[in-house]
């Protein structure tokens, strides 16, 4: 079944994250595209970030997707770091071993408190990407222990991929750009999902679930759950806990989004904070264009008194340097001595 609320009934609910009601884009309803662009260009505008509701993504998928988060990280530590993170950061991240160090909204001095399992797109072997042993393009690690996760797991970023290219005409009609624009970047999108695990554990001083950062990746997916954690820095400076609307996702644009739009659309920081009581799990789908898809600014976002601010460079470079910097995965290469502790 899929999420079925009026964007009236969200908006009561919500006072300063928008939510966009996707039900009559997806239906096709007349005038739904320019509308739809509008709310999205006005969101990423102003506040980096939205909430979308009848997007399509059905909600026992949704389901499953925590259950097989969950199922993961209940496994022993030693089986866990089995699949430690490999030169491409797929596979297992151990808590504390990480955090956004290259952050320049806060500073990031102590690792973050959640430990994650990372993938990207799955590749067949005689794939030229996966053949040409660059990073970032595979192959992914799969436990052998856990029937159904890989298959679960891939069904679920397919869904998310195929809602992504639905939305590329808004985000592109929200730049006065032609509605297809995106499409030939976004045809084989690099993404990279990521099964959190927050544990209800105690957090030193400027420690956080996740520290304060803006996302490196063009558009972030976030299924939202009735466990609180994400906060959004508001235009004011203030923190704010983005709320919880049932069936929804917490959507907000990234560091290669604000780089395309030459500032125009933000890249807005946000931070996680430990849960209170009870485990916290997270299913983020982070998405970027083809690796090699050269991002420089977009015609509809420079003009007389607006040059370009941001050099052009390929996805591809932006990736070796932000990884490098913030999950260097030879730092998990330890864990089988810390695998009992």
């Amino acid at each position: 079944m899929v999420a079925s609320l009026s964007h009236g009934q969200a908006r009561d609910r919500v006072a300063d994250i928008p939510v966009i009601d996707l039900a009559p884009y997806m239906s096709g309803e007349p005038g739904a595209l320019p509308h739809a662009a509008k709310e999205l260009r006005e969101a990423l505008e102003t506040i980096g970030f939205f909430i979308i509701i009848n997007h399509g993504v059905p909600r026992e998928l949704i389901a499953q997707t925590f259950a097989e988060a969950k199922r993961f990280h209940a496994q022993p530590m030693d089986v866990k770091t089995a699949l430690r993170m490999n030169e491409h950061n797929n596979g297992y991240m151990a808590m504390g071993r990480y955090a956004v160090w290259t952050s320049d909204v806060n500073d990031n001095d102590k690792p973050d408190l959640n430990e994650a399992f990372f993938l990207r797109r799955e590749r067949q072997p005689n794939d030229p990407l996966l053949q040409s042993g660059r990073l970032y393009v595979g192959p992914n690690r799969w436990p052998e222990n856990l029937d159904g996760f890989r298959e679960r797991v891939l069904q679920y970023t397919d869904a998310m991929d195929e809602l992504s290219r639905q939305l590329m005409p808004i985000c592109a009609t929200a730049l006065d750009l032609p509605p297809d624009y995106f499409d030939a970047a976004f045809a084989e999108s690099q993404f990279t999902f990521r099964l959190s695990h927050y544990p209800p554990v105690a957090a030193e001083v400027n420690q956080f679930g996740i520290a304060p950062h803006t996302d490196a990746n063009f558009l972030t997916f976030l299924a939202q759950t009735d466990v609180p954690g994400l906060q959004v820095r508001m235009p004011d400076g203030t923190w704010q806990d983005v709320p919880y609307i049932p069936d929804s996702y917490a959507v907000n644009s990234g560091d290669m989004m604000h780089r395309w739009t030459n500032g125009r659309f933000k890249s807005t920081p946000h931070r996680a904070v430990p849960p209170v009581g009870s485990d916290r799990y997270a299913i983020p789908f982070f998405l970027g264009p083809h690796i090699d898809t050269l991002i420089e600014c977009l015609p509809t976002c420079q003009g007389p008194g607006r040059p370009p601010r941001f050099e052009p460079m390929t996805y591809d470079a932006y990736l070796h340097w932000w990884y490098k910097a913030n999950y260097d995965a030879s730092l998990q290469d330890d864990l089988d001595d810390t695998a009992g502790d």
